[in-house]
């Protein structure tokens, strides 16, 4: 609760300790980090990190400014539904910081303050948790509790019986009040958008100025060429800036060309019709040159570096359009104090700016070099500004097939969950390091270090007396009290301390109560789920609840206005119409 100590540490000295007490084995202490549960858990990570990584999430993003217009109700409402959705298949965390910097910068474009839309999306998100299994690790931790009492364990949509009412009664309470119970605040830190990170570069070193598309006739001795094997070298006034299909499309790779395709160049005038005439090309003049799909696709884009002082590049000499050593980045432009050097050969020096363009693989491993200074990350930037990127289908084949497994029960959730993280990789949508990147390990470190806590409070009775108190104070009352006073536990807690940690001590208690009551143990552990979702009151309850804190210029004070309305819905639902699904 002090935050103090980071919670890895607070979750290792917690299992350390149960050793050091004599509480458990060093085998049981340890047992949590080959748990299935964890193992799971960390694999949804990387199968998240996919889908940012080829643009899926972004393209979703995309589709909510499109579709939701400048209408406050309607723009809630699909940001909630969309990131309920998102959250239901790839976690709450990963949902959320994928669809983050696409709400500000809508709400920026919109003209609204981004305090007004970005805790109903992280609430939208505490919401679409209780949509599916894998909205959230708890669910995982209390169907594997179900399974152990000896009841049947949750079906991967089961939990939505309750969820899908907590999302619709969490829109109609931030639509009627929302407006009114959120602070106006300007926003002190607001995530770069590079969305349209393409044009402004195209726009800053005016690619467009002499820039034309010349068509390729049926006699041009370039017919057949592989893309790959065109170089104007003997036009040296004249750069290669990339290749379209006859449709549009952008020509990559070994791709032959053929008649009607076309080559983006930049030249003069005469230049230009000196190369057509040479090689039976038509100069298309119809329309006005836009150089954006042509620069930026799914597997090209472009970057911004500088010359660092001490680089070993400073004294080499460039052209545009020259080819780096690697052979696989081209020089588009270089800047020198803010202007473009338009000369034929520029001999590079300390701050010079060059724009390069060529695949997003080449453009990651070539910057690394630390001879460069990278502006602005490749990475971050194809994955705002190239929705449904390169890989984007095999991830979401992945993603469907590991939904499939998981609602049909075919394997066990932690194999589905591998499985489909290791074809990830082997698909090639992210790579390894990539994978290893996209992992939460404060998360994972945290679930397999307090698991043996909640072992322990089983095998000591330390959950048997907890539940007893309860009971002897809420027991007479019968069985919807104590769903009450679990949920006040489990609230109370979730307050302060993640919900997974929350959960992982309240599970066992709750267990413990059912069977001292004689009840089925289903209602009590969804009505447990349910209030581990409702962290809402305080920005230390969920990373997600922080995350949004900074961009929207949140106060501590600021969250429970709108969330105890939240939870009071979640109350109701978890205490009352709980048992009408899963009877006690």
């Amino acid at each position: 609760m002090s935050n103090r100590v980071p919670v890895g540490i607070v979750a290792i000295g917690a299992a350390l300790s149960l050793w050091f007490t004599g509480v458990l084995e060093l085998e049981q202490v340890l047992a949590g980090f080959g748990d299935p549960t964890v193992l799971f858990i960390a694999s949804l990570f990387v199968v998240s990190e996919g889908l940012d990584a080829t643009g899926v999430t972004a393209w979703a993003g995309q589709q909510l400014i499109d579709r939701a217009g400048e209408g406050r109700t309607r723009l809630v409402v699909l940001m909630m539904l969309l990131v309920a959705g998102l959250t239901a298949l790839i976690s709450v965390n990963g949902a959320v910081a994928a669809l983050l910097p696409v709400v500000v910068v809508m709400a920026v474009r919109l003209g609204r303050s981004p305090s007004q839309l970005l805790m109903p999306l992280v609430f939208g998100a505490h919401a679409g948790s209780l949509l599916a299994l894998t909205g959230t690790p708890v669910h995982v931790l209390v169907s594997d509790a179900a399974a152990s009492a000896g009841e049947r364990a949750f079906g991967y949509f089961e939990f939505a019986l309750a969820g899908i009412p907590m999302l619709v009664g969490s829109i109609a309470i931030v639509v009627l009040f929302g407006e009114r119970l959120l602070p106006d605040r300007t926003a002190r830190n607001i995530p770069a958008d590079l969305s349209q990170h393409a044009r402004t570069l195209i726009e800053q070193y005016r690619l467009e100025d002499g820039a034309f598309h010349l068509r390729l006739r049926e006699n041009s001795p370039l017919v057949g060429m592989p893309a790959t094997s065109v170089n104007l070298f003997d036009y040296p006034e004249v750069n290669l800036v990339g290749m379209q299909t006859k449709q549009a499309g952008v020509l990559e790779g070994m791709r032959s060309l053929g008649e009607g395709d076309l080559l983006l160049v930049r030249g003069s005038s005469e230049a230009i019709a000196g190369l057509a005439d040479d090689l039976v090309l038509g100069i298309r003049t119809e329309e006005p040159v836009d150089v954006t799909d042509t620069l930026v696709s799914q597997r090209s884009g472009l970057a911004e570096v500088v010359i660092p002082p001490r680089s070993e590049l400073i004294g080499q000499a460039v052209f545009r359009g020259m080819v780096t050593e690697s052979g696989d980045l081209v020089v588009l432009s270089v800047k020198r104090g803010g202007e473009e050097i338009d000369m034929e050969e520029i001999t590079l020096t300390q701050g010079d700016t060059l724009l390069l363009q060529g695949t997003w693989e080449a453009l990651d491993e070539r910057l690394a070099d630390p001879e460069v200074l990278v502006v602005d990350s490749p990475e971050l930037v194809r994955r705002q500004a190239v929705p449904l990127g390169a890989g984007a289908k095999h991830a979401l084949v992945v993603l469907g097939g590991m939904v499939l497994a998981l609602a049909t029960g075919v394997v066990p959730p932690a194999v589905a969950g591998l499985v489909a993280a290791c074809a990830m990789v082997l698909l090639r949508v992210v790579t390894v390091e990539g994978a290893y990147r996209g992992i939460n390990w404060t998360t994972v470190v945290l679930v397999a270090g307090m698991t043996p806590l909640s072992v322990a409070m089983t095998q000591t009775g330390a959950a048997e007396l907890i539940s007893d108190q309860l009971i002897a104070l809420v027991g007479p009352l019968g069985p919807y009290a104590l769903l009450a006073g679990l949920f006040v536990l489990t609230a109370t807690f979730g307050q302060l301390i993640s919900n997974m940690a929350t959960a992982l001590i309240v599970i066992p208690i709750a267990l413990a109560a059912a069977g001292d009551l004689g009840l089925s143990v289903r209602p009590v552990l969804m009505s447990v789920t349910i209030a581990a979702a409702g962290a809402y009151l305080t920005p230390v309850a969920t990373p997600v609840n922080m995350m949004v804190m900074g961009p929207a210029g949140y106060k501590f004070g600021d969250y429970w206005k709108l969330g105890l309305p939240l939870l009071g819905l979640s109350f109701v639902i978890a205490v009352f119409l709980v048992p009408l699904i899963w009877p006690f």
